[in-house]
Order: structure tokens, then C-alpha cells, then sequence
């Protein structure tokens, strides 16, 4: 102490405390893990997950003259690397089909007189149809379609079909752009928004849900009383389901009036999309409220939760266009289902029980996680 009658500065007192507080970093396991692992997640995630360049985009093939020439073009398409021919349809239908339910990004279509046309000098054409809903993930393989007729052409046109290839190219692709032909971001985004959004609001506002009442003291009157595990976690879920159904007519009334996205689909296939989401992320937000200690930790916990959701989903970056291993990851999530679902609906009128494929993991999601948030739920307090 000074002269003044005030403490001195304490290099010895100092250091204990910043001992104490590594200590205290250390048995918080939820906080470190985060220290380690958010880094090591978006290195992974941005360094070997994320293309802005997809490549390898699933194709299909509608071939009614199967000649020489269409088989070097198909084959073209496969050594650019953007195409990934996945299977051959019989008709138009089959391939307007195949790119409404999103199972192809492409269709290539070659007409029956393909050959017999272009062996004429009458310059043919090949139609490529295109799911234009995420522009940004088929810009580059339908730049580099142009690229592919001038060697087509120099492989086969050759010997007495030499005189066939010259200025104009003996042949030319047309591309539709179907969905969104004008190529309008928002088109893409805003309906993607909408999933981000209840992942993001639905998850933290129930992790925090029970770490609240246990910080407050509540959570022993809740205990002392008969309510079952099942009651407790549907009764607090039950109130963010209207909160939930608010934001979604929010964003619909924004797409619809502020950024002129089309609604093709079915208002009422919206909902019971968004409702099954909803339903998926307040088990999560549910399950992870149990793990957590406190109500930091239940941040925490969301967002390690959140960010490969954003980043794997296909909202923000082509999912076709992910490696292998990230797919599987995005799989597991239910925003990339809700993602599919959404823009279908709005943008592609798909009615809700042709997508199947992508409801029905949204509902086993829901029931998985529910039955871990119940094994975890705690009877007693800690």
C-alpha cells in the first residue's frame, strides 16, 4: 500500500488471476472446443468444401439419333469436367421432369435428324436446358458449351466432311435457361433466406430455452413437479412454432412485394415445408440446451451448429459443387432439404408430395433428435 492509502499493482496477485482464469477455460469444454474448433472447421470448410466453380454437375441425356456426332459431343461434355452425365432419358417429358424434382442440372437434348441435317450443311442445333434457379453454380459450365462445338467438329468432319467445317460451325447449341432465364440472384436468395433465418432464430431461441430457467433458478420448481421429459420439451417448443410461422409469412410477404420473386408452387405446401424446418430446428435448438451448462455455452453450441448449416446447405455456394465428403455432411442438415423444398415450390411449382426425397429426411431428423434431447434431458439438477 502507498502513501495515498491505495493497493499497489500486484505482478504475484495478477498472475493468479490469470492462472485462475486458464483454469477455468479449461474445465469449460464447450469453450474450448469452440477456441479449436471453429478455426479448424472453416479452414476446412473454405479450403477444401467450398467451389465457386462447380464442376462435375449432374447431366442428362435425351439422345433420339444416336450417331457419331452426338456421342463426341456427350463426350466432349464429360472431359470439360463441368458435366457428370448421370443417366439417359427417353424423352423431353422425362427431361423436364428430371429437372423440376432437381435430380439433373442439365438436360442435352439431340434431335432425331441431327445427322442427317448437319451432314446436309443445314448447321442443326442441340438444346441444353439448364435449371437456372442458382445461376451463379451453371455460369461456368454453360460458358464453356460454346467452347466444345469447334472441336466436335474438328474430330469428326473430317476426310470428305472436311468441306462441312468452316465459318459458321457446322453445328451450334442453344441453351435454355428454365426457372430463372433472367439470371436474378435474389430469385435464389431471398427463398434460401428464409430457411437461414428460422436455423438461425428457431436453434438459439430454444438453446437457450431450458440453460435459462436452470441459471435462474426455475428449473427446480419445474423439477419438483410430475411433468414427464416429452411434456416439458413440447411445451416449450410449442410457442417458437407461431414465432416460426410469423417469420415465414414475413419473408414471403418481402419476396412477393419488395423483391418480386415468383411464386409458381402452392402457399399451403410453403407452410407444411416450413413447418416440418421448424419443427427440426427447435429439437436441435432443444437437444443442445440440455447439453449446455449456461446460457453462454448454448450460444456456443448454436452457433457451431449454424455454421456448417450456411456453408454446406447450398445456400450460399452450389452444393453440386461440393466434394464428396462435404455433400454427406450437407446431407445430414436439414436446411439443405428446406433449400430444395422452398425454391421448388416458389420458383418450379413442384407440388409438395413429388419431393418426397426431400421431406421425409426432415421428418426422421425431427424424430432422431428428439429422442436424444430426451435421453439427455435431466431429471435432477447437477
Amino acid at each position: 500500500m502507498n502513501g495515498n492509502g491505495r493497493v499497489r499493482f500486484s505482478l504475484s496477485r495478477w498472475w493468479s488471476i490469470v492462472l485462475k482464469e486458464f483454469l477455468q477455460l479449461r474445465r469449460d469444454r464447450v469453450t474450448f472446443a469452440m477456441i479449436v474448433g471453429i478455426p479448424i472447421i472453416q479452414l476446412t470448410l473454405f479450403g477444401f468444401a467450398i467451389n465457386t466453380d462447380p464442376k462435375h454437375l449432374p447431366t442428362a441425356v435425351i439422345i433420339s439419333d444416336a450417331s457419331q456426332f452426338s456421342r463426341s459431343f456427350v463426350a466432349a461434355l464429360k472431359n470439360s469436367a463441368y458435366f457428370d452425365i448421370v443417366e439417359t432419358l427417353p424423352n423431353e417429358e422425362a427431361g423436364r421432369r428430371a429437372l423440376t424434382l432437381g435430380d439433373v442440372q442439365f438436360v442435352v437434348s439431340v434431335p432425331v435428324d441431327f445427322s442427317r441435317r448437319l451432314l446436309r450443311g443445314e448447321h442443326p442445333s442441340l438444346l441444353v436446358e439448364a435449371d437456372a434457379t442458382d445461376p451463379v453454380a451453371i455460369s461456368s459450365a454453360l460458358a464453356a458449351i460454346p467452347g466444345l462445338v469447334q472441336p466436335v467438329a474438328d474430330k469428326d468432319l473430317v476426310g470428305p466432311l472436311s468441306l462441312l467445317n468452316g465459318r459458321p460451325a457446322a453445328f451450334d447449341v442453344t441453351i435454355h435457361r428454365l426457372y430463372n432465364p433472367e439470371g436474378i440472384t435474389q430469385y435464389n436468395v431471398v427463398p434460401g433466406l428464409m430457411g437461414v433465418i428460422l436455423t438461425m432464430t428457431m436453434v438459439m431461441m430454444t438453446g437457450l430455452a431450458v440453460t435459462r430457467e436452470r441459471e435462474r433458478g426455475t428449473m427446480e420448481n419445474l423439477l419438483a413437479t410430475p411433468v414427464q421429459p416429452l411434456e416439458v420439451m413440447t411445451g416449450k417448443i410449442v410457442p417458437y412454432i407461431f414465432i416460426g410461422l410469423i417469420q415465414v409469412s414475413i419473408i414471403l410477404c418481402a419476396a412477393l412485394f419488395v423483391f418480386h420473386v415468383p411464386f409458381v408452387g402452392s402457399l399451403l405446401a410453403i407452410y407444411v415445408s416450413a413447418l416440418l424446418f421448424i419443427a427440426a430446428n427447435l429439437t436441435v435448438g432443444i437437444t443442445l440446451s440440455s447439453v449446455a451448462q449456461n446460457q453462454l455455452q448454448g450460444m456456443q453450441l448454436t452457433f457451431f451448429y449454424f455454421l456448417p448449416s450456411i456453408l454446406l446447405s447450398g445456400f450460399l455456394f452450389p452444393f453440386a459443387g461440393m466434394p464428396k465428403w462435404a455433400q454427406y455432411i450437407g446431407s445430414l442438415l436439414p436446411l439443405t432439404y428446406f433449400t430444395r423444398l422452398v425454391r421448388g415450390i416458389l420458383l418450379k411449382g413442384v407440388d409438395w408430395s413429388e419431393m418426397w426425397s426431400s421431406v421425409w429426411p426432415l421428418c426422421v431428423f425431427t424424430l432422431v433428435v428428439m429422442g436424444i434431447a430426451l435421453s439427455l434431458y435431466r431429471r435432477t439438477l447437477d
